[in-house]
């Protein structure tokens, strides 16, 4: 069993609503608690198939990839072997549940609170028969997915425990199917109060379950606050400027939109034009705004929970931005042709208390980044993310140029936080990460998770991934670091550009921003190089 451990907040010492099914489904849609600090406070934990060969960094087997089939260990129960993917103490809940195999036979089974017979029984390997109403999108096949036999499931449906959580899987096929998993959960300090998750709780909840699936997919644009806009030509090397109105509120809406007089200019501009943010002083928000989308390159259609981007092409995004005092908002043209811009930023009400954090979105660049085939071609770990302070991590997006017409995703993600010596997630792949499975090279949309642009079925040319987190956001109190394998499929090289989200307090810093990295010209793209200073 894996025990937390904690240094709880005084303000968590007191007393405390319930954590149960139907308050985490509540916070599912409620876009003002990502910008808070818990309260009860979280860590964010992943159970997942990892190779075990990896201990520790700079020691063999650090970058091993047979990330599959991997279990804590073998219990007897009931004269069956049942292979434990996840066995915690609570008080918790399950956030996030992502598997895939090729052959689905077996059984997963869910224990809460010591069971002896579990609350959830799944006849395969595969998410989508776990025999409970849930709808489409907190229970989703990957783009992948194949009825019969190979592809893979995720779940969002948060599953809180008091004192003990255990999942199993009883594999049922003889010539042993690669079985990749990974469990996210969040670890409540130990007085924190819990209703456990029970499937008579789940079926009397039908009628919000059913609103969540409903709000996560056809959002309101119609957001009632003060709307403020400029417009216009930014030249080149200029900028344009926005100043928010001062006081206590919070950005709820931003919509911004890029034209160009020629559409062979449009994808550089979108890489070129810079949104930067500052709040009460202090920049939080540095990045190409086609980045900032999710969209990644091209200014690809995206639909999510947090951003938007439409046909048409303007750029919507639903990040909570609180402030205190003053907001102001700054358009950079660092291209080489004027473009044409408008913005239009809605803000609301926003009690801003201890538990309030300023929004920051960093951006970070870098072309021919080595992709190595296996360990011995001594891959390294290139950096999403590196921050010190106090904070949630609520997701990233990554956009890549492939040189190589093989897969460059091989590569595991890790999340180490608050000096802990082994990562808080270590993943099983970059399409996993990402909620899909099997490196498919295709465009999918889902509110936490998309791929907005794949331009040949072998992953050469640009690919674009993002994904945003609600439940699963990560906690850190003193520092965070987010890090991806560079492995692939043939030794080779690609063009990386990552943009991460994350709210934090007043003197959290980000390494990216504070060494902050200019756009370049894009592969293939007329445009002279930019020679950033």
């Amino acid at each position: 069993m894996t025990i937390g451990v904690f240094v709880v907040l005084a303000n968590n010492c007191s007393a405390q609503n319930v954590v149960s099914l139907k308050s985490l489904l509540n916070d599912l849609t409620n876009r003002d608690e990502v910008a808070k600090w818990p309260a009860p406070y979280y860590k964010e934990m992943q159970a997942s198939s990892y190779d075990r060969h990896s201990v520790a960094p700079n020691m063999p087997g650090w970058y091993a990839n047979e990330d599959h089939s991997n279990y804590i260990r073998t219990d007897t129960i009931n004269g069956r072997k049942e292979l434990v993917m996840l066995d915690v103490d609570g008080p918790g809940a399950i956030v996030r549940f992502w598997l895939t195999t090729f052959k689905r036979a077996g059984k997963i089974r869910i224990y809460f609170d010591g069971q002896t017979d579990p609350e959830i029984t799944i006849p395969a390997y595969d998410l989508m028969k776990i025999g409970l109403n849930i709808g489409t999108p907190l229970l989703a096949q990957h783009s992948s997915y194949e009825p019969k036999e190979k592809g893979g499931s995720t779940l969002y449906l948060p599953m809180p425990y008091s004192k003990h959580c255990k999942v199993t899987f009883e594999d049922n096929e003889p010539d042993k199917q690669p079985r990749y998993y990974q469990l996210n959960y969040r670890a409540y300090p130990p007085n924190t109060k819990i209703e456990t998750f029970t499937v008579k709780r789940f079926n009397e909840l039908g009628d919000l379950i059913s609103s969540v699936n409903h709000q996560l997919i056809d959002q309101d644009n119609k957001i009632q606050g003060h709307g403020a806009a400029i417009k216009g030509r930014l030249a080149s090397r200029k900028q344009l400027q926005l100043n928010l109105p001062a006081g206590n509120a919070a950005i709820r809406l931003l919509q911004v939109k890029i034209e160009t007089e020629k559409p062979a200019d449009y994808e550089q501009a979108l890489r070129s034009t810079v949104l930067e943010i500052s709040f009460d002083g202090q920049q939080t928000v540095w990045c190409p705004i086609g980045d900032f989308s999710g969209s990644g390159v091209g200014g690809k259609q995206l639909q999510s929970w947090y951003r938007v981007v439409t046909a048409d092409g303007e750029i919507i995004s639903r990040w909570v931005m609180p402030y205190q005092k003053s907001a102001k908002i700054t358009l950079l043209n660092l291209g080489t042709v004027a473009v044409k811009v408008s913005l239009k930023a809605t803000t609301g009400k926003w009690h801003w208390d201890k538990r309030s954090m300023y929004f920051h979105a960093d951006w970070r660049n870098q072309n021919s980044v080595p992709i190595k085939h296996a360990e011995e071609d001594k891959p390294t770990e290139w950096v999403f993310s590196e921050i010190t302070g106090r904070g949630i991590f609520l997701g990233d997006s990554f956009a890549v140029y492939n040189h190589q017409h093989k897969w460059y995703g091989e590569g595991d993600q890790k999340i180490w936080t608050d000096g802990i010596k082994f990562p808080t997630e270590y993943g099983t792949g970059t399409e996993d990460y990402y909620n899909t499975s099997w490196a498919p090279v295709t465009l999918y949309q889902t509110p936490f998770a998309n791929a907005p642009r794949a331009d040949n079925a072998d992953s050469f040319g640009y690919n674009t991934f993002t994904r945003t987190r609600n439940l699963d956001g990560v906690t850190f109190k003193k520092a965070f670091r987010y890090t991806l394998e560079t492995l692939g499929w043939e030794n080779g090289t690609a063009d990386f550009a990552a943009t991460t989200y994350w709210y934090g307090f007043k003197g959290a810093v980000s390494k990216v921003a504070a060494k902050q990295t200019k756009p370049e010209a894009l592969p293939n793209n007329g445009s002279p190089n930019l020679n950033f200073q």
